[in-house]
């Protein structure tokens, strides 16, 4: 035992002085690929330690414990979502394709919840990406069911799709992280021609964009609307530091939502919100030098605040992606940040050691600071975001 112990904090020292040494000096290709493999590593290994443990999916790693969930958390895609794009980098590798569809088959059983407005991060980052690179029907009847499972929480009076039940606050709240879920109505729309569910996507993007954002396109983190007059009667935040202040995650997820609804729709609205965001995140005066945000642009104890490792790596995904879309004189400036920010995730400071962090992939991640909940821990979440910005910039790199 005492020999494992000293060979695990050998390659970790080994590991961060490697990083350290070649950080100024390696090529962007460089960065992909040895991100790639330190994540594949961690992955595999936290595949094995999963694995006996029945329905059970990893969430994050806190206090020297492995957290796991079932497919009913909100979490339960991001892994085989982690998984899928893995085995697309390296495609001989069997073994991350029989993790990949094993873990995905543990959240299979979600495309039936109507419970819940989560199911495009459960079932479309499973399953969806999981039919995407194999093309099984299997995977797309997953999605088929779940998209139409999540278009019964969306109400025409309001114009979009309840986020959580109603509570003393809010009758009728949506979160912006709502945003991301409408990829899966999207595509599914895309396979069987049902322009119900793109209509239902197009709509709740259109009202988010009235009412979730301030004139300096920061967003709110909640709006509730009244049930009976379709107006917005609180605006405010449940994991931000104030209902005025920017929680990170939530202009992320902003970023992301509104570049994707360009992509799948083609409509220039959300391109242009999804620039101006973009450039309120470039440009906030809080924003660190690593491009790594604090967990609320406002927290209060900037520049002592914690970092959010899942924040920057939904941004970076998001910044990709733009760059691409936005054909404007601005595309360079969105993918040199993504770069930045990969950069620095990719460093000893946030990416983790093999055999270290629990096997999750990314250190420093912030889930809700205001219940005192998964705090400075690794997220599946901030994994998958990482390894999805990773293969978005190396086929962009690939193809130029």
């Amino acid at each position: 035992m005492k020999t494992k112990i000293i060979s695990s904090v050998s390659v970790g020292i080994l590991f961060l002085t490697l990083s350290s040494c070649v950080a100024e000096k390696e090529t962007m290709n460089e960065v992909i690929d040895r991100a790639l493999s330190t994540s594949t590593r961690h992955a595999l290994a936290l595949a094995h330690k999963v694995e006996p443990m029945q329905g059970k999916l990893p969430q994050t790693f806190e206090g020297d414990t492995l957290r796991t969930n079932s497919y009913r958390a909100w979490i339960s895609g991001f892994f085989p979502g982690v998984l899928w794009y893995l085995y697309e980098n390296d495609i001989k590798n069997e073994e991350l394709k029989q993790y990949a569809a094993l873990y995905t088959e543990r959240v299979a059983p979600a495309d039936t919840m109507t419970s819940t407005h989560d199911l495009g991060f459960m079932l479309n980052c499973s399953a969806g990406n999981g039919y995407r690179i194999t093309g099984e029907q299997r995977y797309r009847d997953i999605i088929t069911r779940g998209a139409h499972s999540l278009a019964t929480r969306f109400s025409p009076g309001t114009g979009v799709i309840k986020s959580w039940k109603s509570n003393a606050k809010g009758q009728y709240p949506v979160i912006i992280d709502n945003m991301m879920n409408l990829e899966m109505l999207a595509d599914v729309a895309g396979l069987d021609g049902d322009t119900t569910l793109l209509d239902i996507a197009n709509t709740h993007a259109h009202t988010t964009m009235l009412n979730h954002f301030r004139p300096d396109y920061t967003c709110f983190h909640v709006v509730s609307y009244d049930s009976i007059t379709g107006k917005p009667h609180f605006r405010g935040t449940h994991q931000g530091y104030a209902d005025s202040s920017a929680w990170a995650r939530g202009q992320g997820w902003a970023l992301y939502g509104y570049t994707m609804m360009y992509r799948e729709t083609g409509l220039t609205e959300y391109l242009e919100h999804a620039r101006k965001v973009a450039d309120m995140i470039v440009n906030h005066p809080n924003m660190p030098e690593d491009k790594v945000p604090y967990w609320d642009f406002n927290a209060p104890d900037i520049p002592n605040a914690l970092r959010d490792a899942s924040s920057a790596a939904i941004m970076a995904s998001g910044f990709v992606e733009l760059s691409q879309l936005d054909k404007s004189r601005d595309s360079g400036k969105w993918l040199k940040f993504a770069e930045e920010q990969i950069r620095s995730l990719a460093s000893p400071e946030y990416l983790a050691a093999p055999g270290t962090n629990g096997d999750f992939i990314l250190k420093h991640s912030v889930g809700n600071l205001n219940k005192n909940s998964e705090v400075d821990v690794p997220l599946t979440y901030a994994d998958y975001y990482f390894v999805e910005a990773l293969m978005r910039l190396k086929k962009l790199y690939h193809e130029n």
